[in-house]
């Protein structure tokens, strides 16, 4: 059995092939999406690099080009390789769910783009139009795009004890954040709402439509897109295949510490602790707790990059699409909570030029990162919709370079169409 070797680290065997796993099936020839055998390979070794760090235990990569698979595979294990695993190793397969975290945000979000897209609301409505208590301190010229952008004035759930069981508790939530102060009035500076902008998401959905948040998420993307997840939450019954998330790495100290928690809402290792809570798998949490593989949420983007259009299904119009990833606002803003200058549209992360979250020259590419290192993002310019996710949460520099390394090899392997 795998153990800790070093703190915060699992124990990582010369050899990586007992953990590999590549759907061969899956897999089309490089060469027939304008990429190279060794540019695949290169981008396998910068994932084999980032699991060698002892810091991810488990990790699946799905890549699509010109819309077909070219990578799918998994590294690392569901169980057997954290301290507390008493059973056999159980390798990780790259259909196995794995909770987005905040890159849950983006699929949320084209939920509530559906509604724009059937005339039933618009991105200049206020909020406080279809759940008037949330006009309380000020908050009433808010408008959906606001919400979408981050710049709603509520990124955090004030006055609370934030243990998991709260998530279970909608109406409370919606309450608080009803009468919430807002902390900029002018509701024009930008500050990542980690989770708060997904319950007033979700709330405008139940209000306008009348339904659920898991019916509408089957509805109008899972079952379109023959997802066998791709859910708020993981039923009792599949919990076995997902693996937990693990608190990896060193510590964190000061300012990491405070600037986790002013990201998350709490501290860094509670948030660890909670996303293996039942009460997480229980709840919905708009912007936080889907479940999916990465095959999954490579088809979600590829559907986006296809113009709305998927295996013969229309899921959304290409104006839809147009006007869900277009930019808010005309410039860069620094964000309040994120500590650092990030474009973003009506749901979305943007990447940017010369260099952005996606890479290099990565101007045209939107998506979202959850909980530092799961990225999930579609690059029109490279013709790809790129699904990494993992379940190592940690602070350590060398987890986000690695990450950053993987995006790199990625956009390197995958050039510009018609470079």
């Amino acid at each position: 059995m795998l153990m800790f070797t070093r703190p915060g680290r699992i124990a990582v065997p010369r050899s990586l092939r007992a953990l590999t796993t590549i759907d061969h099936d899956a897999e089309c020839r490089p060469q027939d999406v304008g990429m190279s055998e060794d540019g695949v390979r290169r981008i396998w070794r910068a994932v084999e690099s980032l699991y060698r760090g002892g810091l991810q235990p488990a990790i699946t990569l799905v890549i699509r080009r010109h819309g077909r698979v070219v990578m799918k595979r998994a590294l690392g294990a569901v169980s057997g390789n954290l301290p507390e695993d008493e059973g056999p190793l159980v390798p990780l397969q790259p259909d196995s769910p794995i909770c987005l975290f905040s890159a849950s945000k983006a699929i949320s979000a084209l939920l509530l783009h559906k509604l724009i897209e059937q005339g039933r609301l618009k991105l200049e409505d206020r909020i406080a139009d279809f759940i008037p208590d949330f006009a309380q301190c000020g908050k009433g010229r808010v408008t959906v795009c606001q919400l979408l952008g981050h710049r709603a004035g509520i990124p955090d759930i004030p006055h609370i004890d934030p243990k998991p069981e709260l998530l279970l508790e909608w109406d409370e939530i919606v309450r608080l954040l009803c009468e919430a102060q807002p902390f900029d009035p002018d509701f024009d500076k930008q500050a990542y709402h980690a989770l708060t902008a997904g319950f007033i998401v979700g709330e405008l959905l139940r209000r306008i439509t009348g339904r659920e948040l898991p019916e509408l998420l089957r509805e109008w993307i899972a079952e379109p897109l023959d997802c066998r997840y791709m859910t708020y939450g993981l039923a009792r019954e599949h919990r076995h295949l997902s693996p937990r998330n693990a608190c990896t790495g060193i510590p964190p100290v000061w300012p990491l510490t405070r600037m986790a928690k002013q990201v998350l809402g709490v501290p860094f290792s509670a948030a660890v602790e909670a996303s293996n809570a039942e009460a997480f798998y229980d709840a919905v949490v708009p912007a936080g707790n889907i479940w999916a593989t990465a095959d999954e949420t490579s088809r979600v983007f590829q559907m986006l990059l296809n113009g709305g259009h998927y295996n013969g299904r229309q899921l959304f119009k290409p104006e839809t699409v147009r006007g869900m990833t277009a930019r808010v606002g005309r410039s860069w803003q620094f964000d309040r909570t994120l500590g650092l200058p990030m474009p973003f549209s009506a749901g979305f992360m943007l990447g940017s030029d010369p260099v952005g979250l996606y890479g290099p020259g990565s101007g045209q590419a939107y998506g979202h990162i959850g909980f530092m290192t799961v990225i999930c993002w579609a690059d029109p310019a490279r013709d790809i919709s790129v699904a990494l996710l993992n379940t190592g949460k940690s602070l350590s520099p060398s987890a986000l370079l690695g990450a950053v390394r993987v995006v790199g090899a990625i956009g390197q392997a995958c050039p510009k169409i018609g470079a």
